[in-house]
C-alpha cells in the first residue's frame, strides 16, 4: 500500500507541476462545450436565427402581396425580396436557406385551384440542399400562409372570384346539368357568406371566414424536462460531451507516458523494486482516475457557475457517473496503451478508438439523429452510458436510480478495460 500511494502521489506532483498544461487541459473543453452550447440554443434566453429566406413577386395581386407580407411577420423566416437571379445566386453561394417565386397569374390561378375549377401554378423553391432542415419550416410555413391569403381573397365581399368562377361554369362545355345547378348554387352560397362576413366601415381588420381559414387548433408546447427548471440548457448536454472527449483523451496520454517510461531507466529501477506489476498498474489507473474526476468536476463547475447549467436530478447520482467515467477513462488509457505496446502505435489507435467512442456516444452529434440501428448499438457503447447519466442528472431532472444504472455499466466496462491492460502490458521494451 505504501508503494501504490507513493507511485499514486508521484503522478499527481507531475501532473500538476505542469501549470500550462493543466491550464489548456482546462480550457480546451471549455471553449469548445460553449461553442457548442450556444451553437444548439444556448440557455434558452437567446433569440434563434430565423430561415433565410428570398421571395420573387411575379404576381403582383393582392392575393399574392398579402402571402408575401404573412411571410414577412413570421417570426421562424427572415425575409428579403429580391429578383430572381440574383436571388438564385444568393442560394447557390450559401448566404439564403432558400428562394420562392410566385409565378405571374399566381392569385387567379390559386383561387380557381382552390375550387377545383383549374390547373395549380407552380411555385419555384430554391434551396440549398445542405440545409434540408431549413427546407422543411419554408414549406411548412409556405403552405400555412398561402392557404389563408387564398382563402381570405376568395371570400372578399367583392366577389371578384366568384364571378368568374359563376362565368366560367355558366359557358363550360360537357358540364352536366345537375352538376352545374350544385356548383351555382355552391357560389350563391358563398356570395351570402361573403356580404354577411363584409368588414364594417373602418374596421381594421376582416372577420370571421372573409378572413380566410386558419389553422382549426392550437398547439401548446410542454418541454419534457425537470419540473423546476426554466428551460432546456442546452450547455448542459455540450459540456457532458465535450467533457467525455478530452477526458478520454487525457487518460490516452496517461497511458501513453507510461509507455515512455518503460524506455527510461527509472522503469528498470521500478522492476528491480518489490512492486508487483498490479501495483504498477494500479496506481498509474487510480492516479489517472483521479486526475480525471478533478478535471472533469473543474469543468462541471464551470457549467454550472458560469453558463448557467443546473443540476435539477442528483448530487449523489452526479458524482458516481463521473466517478464511474473516470475510472472507465483510467482503464482504456490502459487498455490502449497496452495493446498499442509502444508509444507511436498507441496514439494512432487512441485516434480511432476515441474518435469512435466520442461519435457514438452523441457528443458531437446527438444520438436521435442516428439511423434507428445505429441508436441501438450506442446503448453499448460506454460513452453514451456517461452523457446520458450526466443529462439525466442536470436537464432531465431523473433521479438516483438512473445514475447508479450508469455508473454501474461504466464500472464494469472499467473492469473489463483493467483486466485486459493487465493481462497484455508488456514489462519490457519491444
Amino acid at each position: 500500500m505504501h508503494a501504490l500511494l507513493a507511485l499514486v502521489q508521484k503522478d499527481l506532483r507531475i501532473f500538476l507541476s505542469d501549470r500550462r498544461a493543466l491550464l489548456l487541459t482546462l480550457l480546451a473543453p471549455i471553449l469548445i462545450a460553449a461553442f457548442f452550447g450556444s451553437l444548439f440554443g444556448g440557455s434558452g434566453s437567446a433569440k434563434k436565427a430565423g430561415v433565410a429566406l428570398a421571395i420573387t413577386d411575379l404576381d403582383r395581386s393582392p392575393a399574392s402581396q398579402a402571402l408575401v407580407a404573412a411571410l414577412r411577420a413570421d417570426a421562424h423566416l427572415k425575409l428579403q425580396e429580391l429578383d430572381a437571379e440574383p436571388a438564385q445566386a444568393l442560394v447557390r453561394a450559401g448566404k439564403l436557406d432558400a428562394a420562392v417565386q410566385l409565378p405571374a397569374g399566381f392569385g387567379q390561378q390559386a383561387g380557381r385551384a382552390l375550387f377545383g375549377a383549374g390547373p395549380r401554378p407552380v411555385i419555384l423553391l430554391h434551396h440549398d440542399p445542405s440545409k434540408a432542415m431549413g427546407l422543411a419550416v419554408v414549406q411548412g410555413l409556405l403552405a400555412q400562409h398561402a392557404m389563408r391569403s387564398l382563402s381570405q381573397a376568395a371570400f372578399q365581399a367583392d366577389g371578384r372570384l366568384m364571378a368568374d368562377l359563376r362565368g366560367q361554369v355558366q359557358h363550360a362545355q360537357g358540364l352536366a346539368a345537375a352538376e352545374q345547378q350544385e356548383l351555382l348554387a355552391l357560389f350563391d352560397q358563398v356570395a351570402r357568406v361573403q356580404r354577411v362576413s363584409a368588414p364594417a366601415a373602418g374596421a381594421s381588420a376582416p372577420s370571421g371566414v372573409s378572413g380566410g381559414l386558419r389553422q382549426p387548433f392550437d398547439t401548446e408546447l410542454v418541454a419534457a424536462q425537470a419540473p423546476q427548471q426554466a428551460g432546456y440548457n442546452a450547455y448542459a448536454h455540450s459540456f457532458a460531451g465535450m467533457g467525455v472527449q478530452f477526458i478520454l483523451m487525457l487518460g490516452v496520454d496517461m497511458g501513453v507516458a507510461l509507455l515512455l517510461l518503460r524506455r527510461q531507466d527509472l522503469w528498470k529501477r521500478l522492476r528491480a523494486a518489490p512492486v508487483s506489476r498490479t501495483v504498477l498498474l494500479g496506481s498509474r489507473l487510480l492516479s489517472s482516475a483521479l486526475i480525471a474526476l478533478g478535471v472533469f468536476t473543474v469543468l462541471m463547475a464551470v457549467a454550472i457557475a458560469v453558463f448557467g447549467v443546473r443540476v435539477q436530478g442528483s448530487w449523489l447520482g452526479l458524482a458516481l457517473v463521473l466517478l464511474g467515467f473516470a475510472l472507465f477513462t483510467a482503464a482504456f488509457g490502459l487498455a490502449v496503451a497496452a495493446l498499442g505496446r509502444t508509444p507511436e502505435a498507441t496514439r494512432g489507435l487512441a485516434i480511432v478508438a476515441t474518435l469512435l467512442l466520442v461519435m457514438l456516444g452523441g457528443a458531437w452529434v446527438p444520438a436521435f439523429m442516428f439511423p434507428d440501428w445505429l441508436q441501438q448499438l450506442t446503448l453499448l457503447v460506454p460513452t453514451r452510458w456517461a452523457i446520458d447519466g450526466l443529462d439525466a442528472m442536470t436537464w432531465r431532472g431523473l433521479g438516483l436510480a438512473e445514475a447508479a444504472q450508469q455508473a454501474g455499466l461504466l464500472s464494469a466496462a472499467a473492469l473489463l478495460m483493467g483486466g485486459l491492460a493487465w493481462w497484455r502490458f508488456e514489462w519490457a521494451e519491444a
